[in-house]
Formats: C-alpha cells, structure tokens, sequence
C-alpha cells in the first residue's frame, strides 16, 4: 500500500505540474483527492491492515493528501498570476493615441421651449403639477362639465378601455385633482402627454402634448388672464408679440377664449402661414366655470379662476418654423443638432 500511495503521490504531482487552466486543475483535485479519487480508494482499504500498519499507512496518507494540496494551492496561484499579467498586456491603454469622438447630446425643442414656459411662470409663484396619463372618464370629462353626448366623448376621438377608463386627451384632469385636494389659492401649470384617435401626418400626431394652466383665488378676472399670455407669448416670441383674445365656447369656462397671437412669420402684416391675418392661435382660454368649482368643492361666491390650454407642438413648431411634426418624434440627430 506504501508503494501504491507513492505512486498516486508521484502521479498526482507530476499532473499538477503539467496543468495549464482552473478547469484541469479542479479535474485533477476531484480525479486524486475526491470522495470517490484515487487517494480516498486506497484509505478504504486500510480496514485490511493490522492495527500496527494502520497508523503508519494513515500518517503517510495524510502526508500525500497535504503535499498534494499545497501543490493544487501553488499551481493555483500560479495560473491565476499569469492570467493576470495576460489581462495587463492585452489590455494595456496607449495613452499617446487620440480619443475616440463623444458626440454630445442636445437637449430636445420640445424640453427648450417646455422648460421655458415652466421658468417664466415659476417665476410669476405657479407650482408644477402631474396627474395620471390613464384617467378616469369623471375626470377627464364629466367633472369639466362636458355633457355625455359632446362629441370629444365619442369613441371615434378618444381611447377607451372601459366606459370608464381612457387615455387622457387633454391634461385638464389635473386641474380638477389639484382643486378637489387643494384650498385655493391656486396657482398650478399642468403640463404632459395627451392622447387622441388622429391619423399621423405633418400637422397631427394621436400622441402629443399640452400645457394647462390654472388659478383659483380671490378677485381673480380676465385681466389676470391676459397678462399670464401675453407673459408668456413675448417670452416665446419675443417682445414685440401682441396677444389677442376672442370670444369661444369651451364647457370647462365661462366666458372662454380663443388665444391668438401676432403671426411670428410676418410679424402681424399678414402671410401664406396665417392665411394673412396676421394672427396665429395657439390655444384656449376662459374663466373657471363656477359648476366646475362647485363640482370641486370650491365655492364659486368666494372665489373665481380662470385656465388656460396650449399645444406644447404647435408652439415648437412656430418658435422655430418647423413643418412637419413629425420631425419631433423621429429621433433623427440632424435635425436634433439643430437646436
């Protein structure tokens, strides 16, 4: 047995040696001192061995089993140095070569003009608010007073998922959310994406956005109105752009309006693109309806508010004098770089 331990000695050791990966080193740790290697085999047999033999041949065994461990340890290491020093050579950095290009990203016209509404009535003590993008039909029509037969209600404009879940087509909803959970005053801007039945071409999209905006307080009049817009359309178009408002009809408000600006093509004197008006709409306006107010908890004997809507697209578009809106949701980087 001395002889035969020796010799799962010598074989092991010369194994190990020769062994070039972790993968040849673990068959080799299993193949010699596994519970069913080489070495293991021949202990089984010591219950053969008088009681004298017995503590020489387990103390020789014992002595292998050690040797061959140290050995698997050192050729361990050994591998795991030269893999290291492979790892440094291949991986080695030419810090003389000349970086690679890193082409800057741009902020989109959408977020330019978007974040510059939120600044200019940050500034004026307006709070930003957020409401879900899936609604519920009693937010997104019924609490603004739109009757059950008013055609925004058809299938035909608006994604349903129920009777009385839907993608919101407009981000009035927020309005109504901040009202029944907040005491005026009021002063909120409320922007997002809204969805609506549309077929894609270069003046419509079914996925768009809006900014609306909202004060309830006391002794609030169209006066306070006008001045957020005009605000607004010098801060967009400079101080030289007049604001315009006529009278509209929208269920939410009462008086509403329609907003127009002065054209910023042609600067008023008339053009191709305002159908030489000289004027531009870009969006709604009006006093709170008071049953909208009275829906919302607030009473309309004490307080009034007024609100307005804006397509976030059609003011991009007249900012820069794009004509495709399409070219907003394309992801293209040339048209990106632009701005």
């Amino acid at each position: 047995m001395k002889e035969q331990l020796e010799a799962v000695r010598q074989a092991a050791l010369a194994a190990l040696a020769n062994a070039e990966t972790g993968e040849q080193l673990e068959e080799l740790r299993i193949r010699f001192t596994g519970k069913k290697g080489e070495l293991t085999g021949l202990l089984s047999r010591m219950g053969k061995l008088s009681p004298q033999e017995r503590p020489i041949i387990g103390q020789l065994a014992n002595e292998i089993r050690g040797a061959i461990e140290t050995e698997l340890k050192t050729r361990k290491a050994a591998l795991e140095q030269r893999e290291l020093a492979h790892r440094l050579r291949r991986e080695t950095v030419d810090v003389t070569l000349p970086g690679k290009h890193r082409q800057i990203g741009r902020q989109h016209p959408l977020n330019i003009v978007l974040d510059e509404i939120k600044d200019a009535f940050i500034s004026m003590g307006f709070s930003i608010a957020q409401g879900p993008e899936v609604e519920y039909d009693y937010y997104n029509f019924e609490a603004l007073n739109i009757p059950k037969d008013h055609p925004a209600r058809d299938t035909q404009d608006t994604f349903y998922f129920s009777p009385e879940m839907l993608l919101r087509s407009q981000t009035s909803p927020v309005q109504i959310r901040v009202m029944e959970q907040t005491r005026p005053p009021i002063r909120i801007l409320a922007p997002g994406r809204v969805f609506r039945i549309d077929e894609v071409d270069a003046t419509h999209s079914p996925i768009f956005h809006q900014i609306e905006g909202l004060v309830v307080d006391r002794g609030i009049t169209m006066a306070h109105l006008k001045g957020a817009l005009e605000l607004i359309s010098k801060k967009l178009f400079g101080p030289e752009t007049q604001t315009r408002i006529r009278p509209d009809y929208f269920p939410f408000t009462e008086p509403s309006a329609e907003i127009s600006i002065t054209c910023y093509k042609c600067g008023g004197k008339g053009c191709r693109l305002c159908k030489n008006e000289g004027w531009i709409e870009i969006g709604g306006a009006g006093m709170v309806n008071p049953k909208v107010l009275e829906l919302c908890g607030i009473d309309p004997d004490i307080y009034s508010g007024f609100a307005f809507g804006m397509g976030l697209e059609r003011l991009v578009l007249g900012r820069y004098g794009i004509d495709d809106i399409r070219l907003l949701y394309e992801n293209n980087t040339k048209f990106l770089e632009m701005f």
